[in-house]
């Protein structure tokens, strides 16, 4: 195998060992995929500044997200299904993560339960919530969290309403997933993939199994999922869900200013420049675009977080000069737990740290917490 240096090796080589509707999942977004599209374009199109002749021998990337102290400016973001690209794959992220001096975060979708990776883990995860139709189910997650001693709650706001990814739809991603002869070929082909996952501690929702009502089988769990996802959703469950948690709130989805601005008027610790990674609102402004008229704004009054296309050390610090204080990481996470599990995610998170150090070093930067728009071709 030729030597792993890219997050775009980890992606081709995931897409040969996993299921092609797992893949797709990861890898492409809702409709047309414009704003999947451009969130890569957008960062791609930003230069930066080459500097020369200033020392930059001593080098930091250690910084702070929401007070924590972190190795670089770097989470992972909660992403769904997680445990279907390597069995037991949240477990596997959550100890990379830890390993490497960064949050991990645990979605309400994950296939590993919250109990499941922080007892993993020695250190706090993050979890992420979504506000479900069923109020009492919300508020048990979040008393699951607070008995797991989690240090932050990211509450996603942009999922009031599923936007449709019509691969998921042809691929027949499901829950329970349709058997097709295209799906069953397919499998097949990727027996080390099948018995991981076979094998793993979970196999569907492990943070709903057994608590949601209907969940004593995948069908009727799938059914009540499907029903969960709530449109009357509105800044007063934010304040509901505000008083009811006692650590470091964290609001996830925010691209407009109007809703930056009432985002940080609740008192969040922390914003995240988000359109769901290209996967919800299609013809969205990329997530880079709206960064910095949103820190602006705002970055006075709560910290500013990142995501939406990152994949280098480059896109990360072209974040930071636009008013991020960290990015999170979801697509290329996945790309490194599919391509190679816990040593995977280990691999991306290294390729961006490498990255991130040598290009500070080539724009005459020394310490993460000083970047700003001096390290942007002007």
């Amino acid at each position: 195998m030729a030597p792993i240096t890219t997050i775009q090796d980890l992606r081709l080589l995931a897409k040969r060992r996993i299921p092609r509707a797992i893949f797709d999942y990861a890898d492409r977004g809702s409709y047309e995929e414009h704003t999947i599209t451009a969130n890569r374009a957008d960062l791609a199109k930003i230069a930066l500044r080459q500097r020369v002749m200033i020392d930059v021998s001593d080098r930091t990337l250690a910084t702070t997200i929401i007070g924590e102290p972190v190795s670089m400016p770097l989470a992972i973001a909660p992403t769904g299904l997680t445990g279907l690209f390597h069995g037991n794959g949240e477990i596997h992220g959550a100890r990379a993560a830890q390993a490497a001096g960064i949050p991990f975060c645990l979605s309400t979708m994950s296939i590993c339960s919250i109990e499941d990776v922080s007892q993993a883990v020695s250190k706090p995860i993050w979890f992420q919530l979504y506000v479900m139709r069923d109020r009492g189910f919300a508020k048990s997650l979040v008393e699951r969290a607070i008995a797991a001693k989690c240090s932050a709650l990211v509450l996603t706001l942009d999922l009031q309403i599923q936007g449709q990814r019509h691969r998921d739809i042809k691929n027949g991603l499901s829950i329970p997933p349709k058997l097709t002869l295209a799906n069953a070929l397919d499998v097949a082909t990727k027996p080390a993939w099948a018995m991981k996952v076979l094998f793993g501690k979970r196999r569907t929702f492990g943070n709903l199994e057994g608590k949601a009502p209907g969940s004593d089988s995948l069908t009727t769990l799938s059914q009540w999922i499907a029903g969960q996802f709530d449109p009357s959703l509105s800044w007063k469950d934010v304040e509901w869900i505000r008083n009811m948690w006692p650590g470091k709130l964290i609001l996830k989805g925010v691209l407009d200013k109007e809703d930056a601005k009432i985002a940080a008027g609740t008192g969040a610790d922390a914003i995240v420049v988000s359109n769901h990674g290209g996967r919800q609102l299609d013809g969205a402004v990329s997530s880079i675009s709206a960064l910095p008229g949103i820190a602006e704004l705002v970055g006075d009054k709560t910290e500013i977080l990142f995501d939406g296309g990152v994949q280098s050390g480059q896109d990360v610090l072209k974040a930071l000069a636009l008013g991020a204080r960290a990015c999170l990481i979801g697509k290329s996470f996945l790309y490194g737990l599919g391509a190679m599990g816990e040593e995977g995610v280990a691999k991306t998170i290294d390729i961006i740290r490498r990255e991130l150090d040598v290009s500070m070093a080539l724009t005459g930067l020394t310490d993460v917490k000083t970047v700003g728009r001096n390290a942007l071709a002007q």
